[in-house]
């Protein structure tokens, strides 16, 4: 079952919990290694800010991926067990498609511009049934890890909701 980390923009605090946690995970760098540009420069994450409110912002793993329709080499694909949209660093070869068609801006130039940043949601952690580090690391519960199929009938009730209070009003 397709899954994606969901937002919950009103709990963010702007600790960066994600963002560091995400860049040691891809780095593989142990809890000992300085946190310095180069391991930083690994999330697949961000968190900016929108007025006074931190926004982050992570990979939706797009059901129709602009990122993998322009990747010339096929160094983007879609992983067919969990359904997330994953690059293969080998295969990569630097032109930079993927940045300019992401939606999102969640693809980077790695620092040292060898190769891109992609979010895998951390495919060697989910295969295992676990959680993507950013999501285990944020201590406020703004990242959630859910089912496509829940957040969309989430979506739809919402919305239903707001239908419904719209017509009343009239």
């Amino acid at each position: 079952m397709a899954k994606v980390i969901v937002v919950n923009a009103a709990r963010c605090y702007a600790c960066l919990s994600c963002v560091v946690e995400c860049a040691y995970h891809r780095a593989k760098a142990g809890d000992d290694i300085p946190l310095t540009s180069g391991v930083l420069g690994e999330a697949a994450c961000d968190v900016v800010g929108v007025g006074t409110q931190p926004i982050p912002l992570v990979c939706q793993h797009c059901e129709d991926a602009p990122c993998l329709t322009v990747c010339p080499s096929g160094a983007i694909s879609r992983d067919p067990e969990t359904d997330a949209v994953v690059l293969n660093a080998e295969l990569c070869i630097g032109c930079r498609a993927c940045v300019m068609a992401c939606p999102f801006g969640m693809i980077r130039l790695r620092p040292g511009g060898k190769g891109m940043v992609k979010c895998d949601l951390c495919i060697d952690r989910t295969r295992q049934g676990e959680l993507p580090a950013c999501v285990v690391a944020c201590p406020s519960g703004a990242l959630e890890l859910k089912e496509v199929d829940e957040v969309v009938t989430e979506a739809r009730r919402r919305a239903s909701l707001a239908l419904h209070r719209a017509e009343g009003e009239d």
